[in-house]
């Protein structure tokens, strides 16, 4: 149902590099992320999850518990590009708190910064009591949706974010085990 894989190909020493590989994740059947050996420097993918680890409970919407997974998604498009003077509703607030409450409670996992999710991937989450809900889909051109390609999931939160620890203990037992090279001339 979830899952977190990503392999490292090269591993650096200077940290916000961390190190080359891939880093997908599997949401109800659909994997997100590109799988290629050398799809991206994983610091900000690994950097993600410990950041959504360390603020468990606090990705918070107040329309995360009903709204549908198709409405959250074209909203949280829509949302950034709606003229400020506009007074429009999206999922009952304002484009404007909307826009913000993204960033500001971290509700956009991927794209995560890197290259890893430049196959149009967009994975959302939201914590709502003891459950996460996962809403992931794929861009299918400029900014329309392919609506074949949501998925939306809810997992016990311990279940979710013991995954979360779980990857990041594997990763960096990973990174420390490799023999770390000299990043002069990476990226």
């Amino acid at each position: 149902m979830f899952a977190i894989e990503s392999a490292l190909t090269i591993a650096y020493e200077r940290l916000s590099l961390r190190a080359l590989g891939f880093f997908v994740v599997h949401v109800d059947g659909r994997s997100d992320g590109l799988g290629a050996p050398d799809s991206t420097m994983l610091a900000c993918s690994f950097d993600s999850v410990k950041r959504r680890i360390a603020d468990r409970g606090n990705h918070l919407a107040p329309f995360a518990a009903k709204a549908e997974a198709s409405e959250i998604a074209n909203a949280l498009n829509r949302a950034p590009y709606v003229d400020s003077q506009e007074k429009e509703l999206l999922l009952g607030i304002s484009s404007h708190e909307l826009a913000g409450l993204v960033y500001a409670d971290r509700l956009l996992w991927a794209p995560d910064g890197d290259e890893a999710f430049d196959d149009g991937s967009y994975i959302l989450q939201f914590d709502v009591d003891a459950r996460v809900r996962l809403i992931a889909f794929r861009r299918s051109s400029g900014f329309a949706y392919d609506p074949a390609s949501f998925s939306d999931l809810w997992l016990p939160s311990d279940t979710f974010y013991g995954i979360l620890q779980q990857w990041c203990e594997a990763f960096e037992a990973d990174w420390i085990a490799m023999p770390n090279v000299s990043d002069r001339g990476a990226g």
